[in-house]
């Protein structure tokens, strides 16, 4: 069945992780953060990782990890903002569940990140010029791989989570 799984993707600073708790609760669902997962078997920190293996290897154990949480039944999954690079990533997602791209203006995200040092993609002197790159690169994979596209804008967690869980309720009346 396409809905045992909801995966959450979008920009880092979309809500993923925030989202997906909250929706794993009111689902009923387990939830898991696949960047939390890789830090937890490494040990360490994502920057630790990137500084030792670089992206190559952070890309490695990211698509490890939602290779390995995709065969679960009833999760969660907020991914990493880069998670859709990679075409089996995508295809793992699309193949085990429904994907929910969390969209966001970089304006936006920039002021959810700009404090957040555990962001090694932005440690660069222009990081709003960095985040409007990636997301001008990244946004059509998220459109693509998508069933359903949210703009998180500025609302309050709770109403984007009702508001969430309605519309993949209709879906899923649809697809059955």
């Amino acid at each position: 069945m396409k809905h045992e799984n909801l995966y959450l993707v979008g920009m880092m600073g979309a809500g993923k992780t925030t989202v997906g708790r909250s929706l794993a609760r009111r689902l009923k669902l387990r939830f898991f953060d696949s960047d939390q997962e890789i830090e937890a078997r490494c040990g360490v920190k994502i920057p630790v990782i990137w500084e030792i293996e670089g992206e190559p290897g952070f890309r490695a154990r990211e698509a490890q990890a939602i290779a390995e949480l995709s065969v679960l039944d009833g999760i969660v999954l907020a991914t990493g903002g880069g998670a859709v690079l990679s075409e089996e990533n995508r295809r793992q997602m699309a193949a085990h569940g429904t994907v929910v791209y969390l969209h966001a203006r970089p304006g936006h995200l920039w002021q959810r990140v700009r404090h957040d040092r555990n962001r090694p993609l932005l440690a660069t002197a222009e990081p709003l010029a960095r985040l409007r790159a990636l997301h001008a690169e990244r946004d059509a994979l998220y459109r693509g791989v998508a069933d359903l596209v949210v703009d998180t804008g500025a609302q309050s967690v709770q109403f984007l989570v009702r508001d969430l869980v309605e519309r993949l309720e209709e879906q899923w009346k649809r697809s059955a």
